[in-house]
């Protein structure tokens, strides 16, 4: 099979971006002619269709939004490279991080403080799902997916979850409303703000389930800084590692509970197998892992 010609894949990328044949012949300096015949040659060398026709307008088929997506990533790695050593004259290292969307803030700044404001870093974040996110990061787009949860063995192959941090889970509320004599005349008499996910709200259910009581919930939360703000507001005691809470705790406007869960919470950072591994990913896992969480 013959290599793919990246001047096709050029021209298709331009038709792609501008949906229309004329603009496209136009901006490249090529005759419509010359140019359909690039794209006839590129989907010939592929086995798909890239465009379908609605009457004035090219639109992508499903292989075509492949292809572009793709060809996006091949010429702005270049375009990338370029402007980086035309700057610096020395090489820049982009770091593609996606975080959970539930994560919290505080957690993924303590991770990535060790690159910031580094010159030679270009940091890129995305926050998403799970399945979102780990589907890019097998996709090699991004380097790292930051989650409270590993994935399971069976869902994916190649990756690998490093354990950056594993820390308890406490009540957080403000310090008026912690003045009870135990644990279960707490939960009983304060309504809590309860995170959805998954360790966190099997070991409350447990707790509680021990303790005989039926807790008033002031709000189930799938966003950990919401968590943070409610708490804040005085909705409710958080159910939540400190980490969440860590600018609210230092100042005293929250304070925890005199009382432990036995909940602990863990922070992964997942990676796939890659010949070429990020080199400031591999520093960060091994020399700042430890304390990521801290």
């Amino acid at each position: 099979m013959g290599q793919l010609n990246y001047h096709h894949l050029r021209y298709f990328r331009a038709v792609a971006h501008e949906g229309n044949l004329t603009r496209a012949a136009d901006l490249l300096n090529l005759s419509q002619s010359a140019l359909s015949t690039q794209i006839k040659q590129l989907e010939e060398r592929l086995g798909h269709a890239l465009f379908e026709r609605r009457g004035r307008r090219l639109v992508l088929t499903e292989a075509g939004r492949i292809a572009l997506d793709h060809a996006d990533r091949i010429f702005g790695a270049g375009e990338e490279l370029l402007a980086t050593l035309s700057q610096t004259g020395t090489v820049r290292q982009a770091l593609r991080v996606g975080a959970l969307s539930t994560l919290s803030r505080n957690f993924q700044l303590g991770f990535l403080r060790p690159v910031l404001g580094r010159g030679d870093v270009d940091l890129v974040l995305r926050s998403g799902s799970a399945t979102v996110l780990l589907e890019a990061l097998q996709a090699l787009a991004l380097d790292v997916v930051l989650t409270t949860e590993p994935p399971a063995q069976d869902a994916l192959s190649g990756v690998v979850a490093h354990r950056l941090a594993e820390q308890k889970v406490g009540v957080y509320g403000a310090p008026g409303r912690l003045g009870h004599a135990s644990l279960r005349d707490l939960l009983a008499a304060e309504p809590v703000i309860l995170p959805t996910e998954s360790s966190i709200r099997t070991g409350f259910d447990s707790l509680v389930a021990r303790l005989d009581i039926t807790p008033r919930i002031a709000a189930e939360v799938d966003d950990m800084a919401m968590v943070r703000l409610l708490a804040r507001e005085n909705a409710g005691l958080a159910i939540a590692p400190a980490v969440v809470l860590a600018d609210e705790l230092a100042s005293g406007r929250l304070a925890e509970a005199p009382f432990g869960l036995e909940i602990v919470e863990s922070f992964y950072a997942v990676t796939v197998a890659r010949r070429f591994p990020n080199p400031i990913l591999r520093w960060l896992l091994t020399g700042q892992g430890a304390s990521a969480g801290a």
